[in-house]
């Protein structure tokens, strides 16, 4: 794998993987465009890990303190209870999207990765974000207001993101405008729901390479991939969350819906296969 490719692929994956713009989506869609051989599932492990190591180190305190309040270490800590309700939430929204990646993975991996179904996820979730932004409430300005509903109806969402062009991050932070977050607790709860999904994408995709190991060839991408997807990643989240405190997603509405466009039409100029 050229180290060019592995650079630009991993800038995408930690670009698109935060932002509500479906990162599955491009990193089928990018190859497609410039003509480039899929990378395979060696370099997609390095993607996943890069992703999760970002999302840990720009939350690991947040972490630390709902590990030490379910372990019963957080001493007197006042946030301690409030800590184990959020991470008793988080385990809560993740199961809708394990099961969705157990039961639909194939699928997902093969008759969904047309540019149809993009296009048209694309598309479809930039309308209903556009709604979520007209009618939310916008009642719950911080973690600690979140509700088991929000919980639930937040996981559930993320179960489609198994589809491509959905986006985890896009479909979690319209879930969460819908329950009455504002946009930077939609975008801080949907980036701490991802993380154990994230992490389980990276271990699982790694225990299927694990026999075979890694080809000496492909050590510096790898290591590129996660150090690049992981950097960006970071700067992603940061930027992102400030973003959102005093802007719309407008802007990922647009955006969402002129590649949608664009896919559609060239999937239909072009009937391409992608996979």
């Amino acid at each position: 794998m050229p180290l060019c490719q592995a650079v630009i692929l991993a800038m995408v994956q930690g670009l698109t993987e935060f932002l509500p713009v479906s990162s599955t989506a491009h990193l089928v869609l990018f190859p497609w465009f410039a003509h480039w051989h899929d990378p395979g599932l060696t370099f997609d492990v390095a993607l996943h890990a890069g992703t999760l190591m970002a999302v840990l180190v720009y939350f690991w305190r947040m972490w630390m303190r709902m590990l030490a309040a379910v372990t019963g270490l957080s001493g007197n800590d006042p946030g301690a209870r409030e800590n184990r309700r959020l991470f008793g939430y988080l385990v809560l929204g993740t199961i809708p999207a394990a099961l969705a990646g157990y039961k639909f993975e194939r699928l997902a991996e093969n008759q969904f990765r047309s540019p149809t179904v993009i296009g048209i996820a694309l598309m479809a979730v930039a309308l209903l974000m556009w709604v979520a932004e007209a009618v939310s409430r916008r009642n719950e300005e911080d973690l600690s207001q979140v509700t088991l509903a929000d919980a639930v109806a937040v996981g559930v969402a993320q179960a489609l993101a198994v589809i491509p062009g959905v986006s985890r991050s896009g479909i979690t932070m319209t879930a969460g405008l819908f329950a009455g977050m504002d946009r930077e607790t939609c975008a801080r709860f949907s980036f701490l729901l991802s993380t154990p999904i994230i992490a389980g994408a990276a271990l699982k995709k790694g225990l299927e390479i694990r026999h075979e190991g890694l080809p000496p060839e492909m050590r510096l991408p790898f290591a590129v991939g996660i150090i690049v997807s992981a950097l960006v990643g970071y700067a992603v989240i940061g930027w992102l969350i400030r973003y959102l405190e005093r802007r719309t997603f407008k802007l990922f509405v647009i955006y969402r819906l002129a590649l949608g466009i664009l896919v559609l039409v060239l999937g239909w100029v072009a009937k391409p296969s992608i996979h």
